[in-house]
């Protein structure tokens, strides 16, 4: 198996840690909070071990699937459901669905990933991926991703007003909450992500489009690098250590 270099002190979670996490940490309050109202009707999925390699025996087959949550009671009922799978990821779909299974909209949000920048180091993405390294990243390059996404959040304030960055643990999410970016369409979100790419922004393009309807849910657990997936404020962002902030650091880590 091919194992990812990551910064010192990031590394796998393991599936007794994984359980540790979503029996004792995962914050179903805090993670219900950041849909405010519209929590109704939102869907869930979870990656098994894609990256990782691991996974539940049972799963095997399945390891590398995206496996999707439609019915769940409550939030409650969803931790059961993912301490039924202890997934290295969960995401939710940014999709709005009506009563009749209709897709009414989708919320907009930009993903910018520290294996995506030029590195002094360790070159380009193409680099990477040539030498079976695709995800893997350092400090340097997180460092480089968070400076661009304060770029990038001031970039779209000028269009948008209600945005809101979370820290994915390889990267930095940011989402857009105005009602209008929801009814954009797939031409119009693609020639957003154009155009923001133009500009020098990082991004990755098929979060953007729409065409990747799904994004890692805010107070989960990266089990990739052990890290739980934490909203910032746009102040917070400028000085958030992405490395050792013990607001992203699971328990088990200590």
């Amino acid at each position: 198996m091919t194992r990812y270099y990551l910064p010192a002190g990031m590394h796998y979670t393991t599936l007794e840690k994984r359980h540790q996490f979503y029996t004792a940490e995962f914050n179903v309050q805090k993670a219900a909070g950041w849909f405010g109202q519209n929590l109704s009707g939102v869907r869930f999925a979870v990656i098994m071990g894609r990256h990782t390699k691991i996974f539940l025996e049972k799963y095997r087959e399945d390891a590398a699937t995206t496996i999707l949550i439609k019915q769940y009671k409550d939030l409650d009922d969803l931790r059961g459901q993912i301490l039924g799978f202890l997934p290295e990821a969960v995401y939710y779909d940014r999709n709005i669905y009506n009563s009749d299974d209709q897709i009414t909209g989708q919320e907009l949000a930009f993903d910018l990933d520290s294996e995506n920048v030029t590195c002094p180091i360790h070159g380009t993405l193409a680099d990477k991926m040539a030498r079976r390294q695709g995800l893997s990243f350092c400090e340097l390059e997180l460092d480089i991703v968070q400076k661009e996404t304060v770029e990038l959040y001031e970039f779209l304030g000028h269009r948008f007003s209600n945005l809101r960055v979370v820290y994915s643990g390889r990267g930095f999410h940011i989402h857009v909450f105005d009602k209008n970016a929801y009814t954009l369409s797939t031409q119009e979100r693609r020639a957003l992500a154009r155009e923001v790419k133009d500009a020098g922004f990082h991004i990755d393009e098929w979060i953007t489009s729409g065409e990747c309807r799904l994004i890692r849910l805010p107070f989960s657990l990266n089990g990739l690098v052990s890290r739980v997936v934490l909203p910032l404020r746009k102040k917070d962002l400028e000085i958030f250590d992405a490395i050792h902030d013990k607001r992203c650091l699971p328990g088990f880590l200590g």
